[in-house]
């Protein structure tokens, strides 16, 4: 079992930036890819990101050249840096790990408000 603490969020206006952290309990062996989703309401929940142990990162499109997936050295946490965020950033965001016997597990969700 892993278990996924996220931080950061908020409110902030269109334009600005906000950052999320999402700990995970487990041990950097066991996590093969950290990953963001998000979800606004009345839509589907979306990947926004992803980075491998390796440091590969992936990126929808939505959000590509605005946000930065980066892991700490330990590789147990990832962040989530957000910058010029538009009102239709604003969702629930979700971090979500696979490991290596391909075992998903989720955080709590983390909510992420753009506006005036």
């Amino acid at each position: 079992q892993v278990k996924l603490v996220e931080s950061g969020g908020g409110l902030v206006q269109p334009g600005g930036s906000l950052g999320l952290s999402c700990a995970a309990s487990r041990g950097a062996s066991s996590i093969r890819v950290m990953q963001w989703f998000r979800q606004a309401p009345e839509k589907e929940r979306e990947l926004v990101a992803s980075i491998t142990t390796a440091g590969i990162t992936n990126y929808a499109d939505s959000v590509k050249g605005r946000f930065i997936i980066s892991r700490d050295s330990d590789k147990n946490t990832v962040h989530l840096q957000m910058n010029r965020l538009k009102p239709d950033d604003t969702a629930i965001y979700y971090c979500n790990v696979r490991t290596v016997i391909d075992f998903v597990f989720w955080g709590q969700g983390i909510q992420v408000t753009v506006s005036p």
